[in-house]
């Protein structure tokens, strides 16, 4: 008889897998395997979506981006909920970008959905998250970057597993200044969510000792991204654009809505790394990522899917194994008290990001750590060495409690 040995990889998870075992049953656990109905905990993932356009078709979307994570992780769940008396379901509505949310959320509710992953514009976010507020419905945000969600419009029924714009920036910041690159020129979109990104860039230049020397703004004229350019064209405009910028070490660019920063490497008029929204981009997740048992859930992803782990996967994951780790641990399917578990101290997630992950009690965001990766592979994860806090080293991306403008 061959003995086999666990991977190395698998240990830690292995001995997570054992400890939460134990410590269910060592609470009281006794709906496994005992003849008792298992425990149902019902998750929605409401979803605006339509087919998007990109400046490389290599950069579309896959259809099923956040959807395959949280169902990768309804698997990993029932694992460990089918030894325990508890089974998860995941019930995914999808609508366009500028419907109307709350309709299909109260639809969900009433079909038993206590918890719902919202991959939702800032609008419909916050109207889910108060349609549902009374019912005592858990919403985590798992797409919406803006700061103001766990800011200004905070809501205590929304935990965030996606990061903000400002952790992004952040975490690109400290990894520029760690490799003494101070100087930086920042171009910036003409739609919203650019000039959030730019906003947040700006913040973290003063924040970590950086210097925007100049900024420009990139304006969308509306043309058909692909199709209205050509190579020849873009390879004249774009020195061009950039010929009148002053000394600088990076070009920082803020695009979100996918205008024009494609554009920007290797065509820029003197050669300077491109990062933020292209060359050097931060991230929750990388595709290429193998660091930390990363290897074993991208194989696991990879051979239920047929493709790569992308940043949303990760965020509808963790959101998904957060409700199923305080599930485990509380041995409980009651919302409020899978959510209470989830604001404590006794909470963490394990994901694949070198340490376990908590909330922010001041405004239940995830803290993380920020990967900074190419198209191609991982350059560095943030935070940077050196970067200090006195409570968590992750709080140094984002917003801290004594700036937070939250009120729960």
């Amino acid at each position: 008889m061959t003995n086999k040995r666990v991977p190395n990889f698998l240990l830690p998870l292995l001995v997570l897998f054992v400890f939460n075992v134990s410590a269910a049953f060592a609470q009281g656990g006794s709906n496994a395997a005992g003849g008792q109905t298992p425990i149902e905990i019902k998750i929605g993932y409401l979803r605006a979506y339509e087919p998007e356009l990109a400046l490389s078709v290599m950069d579309i979307p896959p259809a099923d981006a956040g959807v395959a994570g949280a169902q990768v992780a309804i698997v990993d769940n029932n694992t460990t909920g089918s030894f325990l008396g508890q089974k998860f379901t995941l019930d995914v509505v999808q609508i366009k970008p500028n419907e109307d949310a709350v309709e299909p959320f109260n639809q969900m509710v009433q079909s038993g959905v206590k918890f719902v992953l919202a991959d939702l514009s800032a609008e419909q976010l916050l109207a889910i998250a108060d349609a549902g507020r009374e019912q005592g419905i858990i919403v985590f945000n798992v797409a919406s970057r803006e700061d103001a969600l766990r800011e200004e419009q905070c809501r205590a029924n929304v935990f965030h597993t996606a990061p903000t714009y400002s952790m992004l920036a952040d975490g690109l910041a400290q990894y520029l200044i760690w490799k003494q690159w101070r100087n930086w020129v920042l171009i910036y979109g003409s739609h919203e969510e650019d000039k959030l990104f730019a906003e947040a860039l700006r913040r973290a230049a003063e924040r970590f000792g950086g210097s925007i020397v100049a900024e420009k703004e990139f304006e969308d004229t509306g043309t058909a991204r692909r199709s209205d350019t050509g190579v020849t064209q873009i390879q004249r405009l774009m020195p061009v654009f950039t010929q009148d910028l002053p000394a600088h070490d990076v070009l920082l660019a803020a695009d979100e809505s996918e205008v024009f920063a494609g554009y920007l490497p290797y065509r820029t008029w003197v050669p300077r790394p491109v990062a933020g929204s292209a060359g050097l981009r931060p991230s929750s997740w990388h595709p290429a990522s193998e660091q930390w048992g990363g290897t074993q859930i991208q194989n696991r992803f990879e051979k239920a899917v047929k493709r790569r782990m992308i940043s949303v996967d990760m965020n509808a994951w963790t959101a998904v194994r957060s409700i199923g780790e305080a599930a485990t641990r509380t041995q409980s399917g009651e919302t409020e008290k899978l959510a209470e578990f989830i604001r404590s101290d006794d909470f963490q997630v394990a994901a694949f990001r070198g340490q376990r992950l908590t909330y922010r009690k001041w405004n239940q965001q995830l803290r993380q750590p920020v990967f900074l990766g190419d198209g191609s592979q991982v350059v560095s994860t943030s935070p940077q060495e050196g970067f200090l806090h006195q409570v968590s080293e992750l709080d140094t991306l984002g917003v801290d409690q004594p700036e937070t403008a939250c009120q729960l």
